[in-house]
């Protein structure tokens, strides 16, 4: 079996191509002396050569191993990644297992789930001239990833701001009474202006939501005092309503009362002239001429009815004496 080999010696000269049969003993000593720093390639018998060695082949293979694993990255379901090469925007990597080339790409990430700002409290200028503390939230969500990283700077910052101005514009145009009572309608004006001019941010304005509207402590304190007022006033309306009805149906009451007196003694007078004219019938059918008798009959009737004292002489029998009385014979 020949062989060949090539590498350094001391002198860090190049060994020519040479067959081993043909080494000197001085090739030997150079041989043996380089030997763990070059490569040797040994020809067999069949013609093929022989393959680098292991330890070359382990080394390389951790290197690439290493660069591979360098390069993973990891996008979770609420991120989305944006890959650049040398600074300049490449693509945007979505959620799962990503690989960049290290060292020549970069990856920033950035959230992509609904998100809150809280807007300073500030002090508006009303329609009437009056100063009002005015505080909101801004909810919006990131539509587009690329447009939010390159086409605005902190786009967090630039929305708050944003939505502080409009505000300021939308109240302004309303008194503090008009404000505090029609919060929906600012809300839905700050939220569609906001939608508008962040378009070129790659957001989505959500919902704007006015946590407070309130006046100066002494604009407060009066603001109460006539609220106090109308409700005193209202208290004082339905007491006034509650007599007056009670008063009416008292009126009513009596009206239906008298009412009811008249037509009793209606009645009752109808009644007695109906007795009347059955007794005049009957006294001109059974008494006809005898009209004293008739007249001592009712009042013997009227005396025993209302338990009349009668005195009875001596020696005269009680129904004697009524029978005079009756003017019965």
């Amino acid at each position: 079996m020949t062989g060949c080999f090539a590498g350094l010696n001391y002198n860090g000269t190049v060994f020519k191509k040479i067959d081993i049969s043909e080494m000197t003993l001085n090739d030997v000593d150079s041989f043996e002396a380089c030997e763990t720093l070059c490569t040797i390639y040994s020809k067999n018998k069949w013609g093929g050569w022989y393959k680098m060695p292991y330890v070359l082949i382990f080394g390389a293979t951790l290197i690439i191993g290493g660069l591979v694993a360098t390069g993973i990255r990891i996008v979770r379901p609420v991120e989305q990644g944006l890959i650049e090469r040398f600074g300049k925007y490449k693509r945007t990597a979505q959620q799962g297992l990503n690989w960049i080339i290290p060292a020549v790409d970069k990856m920033r990430k950035v959230n992509i789930t609904e998100r809150m700002i809280d807007v300073e409290p500030q002090t508006v200028i009303t329609k009437d001239k009056l100063n009002a503390i005015v505080d909101a939230v801004v909810y919006y969500k990131i539509q587009d990833t690329k447009k939010a990283m390159y086409n605005v700077d902190n786009h967090k910052r630039q929305l708050a701001s944003l939505a502080r101005t409009t505000l300021r514009a939308v109240i302004g145009k309303m008194s503090l009474t008009e404000a505090n009572e029609n919060r929906d309608e600012i809300n839905t004006k700050v939220e569609t202006v906001l939608d508008k001019e962040t378009d070129s941010y790659g957001v989505e304005v959500l919902r704007v939501e006015l946590q407070k509207i309130e006046p100066p402590e002494d604009v407060q304190i009066a603001m109460n005092q006539v609220v106090k007022a109308e409700q005193e006033k209202i208290a004082a309306q339905d007491f006034a309503t509650a007599v007056e009805t009670k008063a009416d149906g008292e009126r009513r009451a009596e009206i239906k009362n008298a009412q009811g007196i008249k037509q009793g003694r209606i009645l009752q007078a109808e009644g007695k002239a109906q007795a009347i004219k059955l007794e005049n019938e009957a006294a001109q059918k059974y008494f006809k001429g005898n009209a004293m008798e008739l007249k001592k009959l009712e009042s013997m009737a009227i005396a025993l009815k209302t338990n009349t004292k009668i005195v009875v002489p001596e020696g005269k029998q009680l129904v004697n004496v009524i029978g005079n009385l009756a003017g019965i014979k």
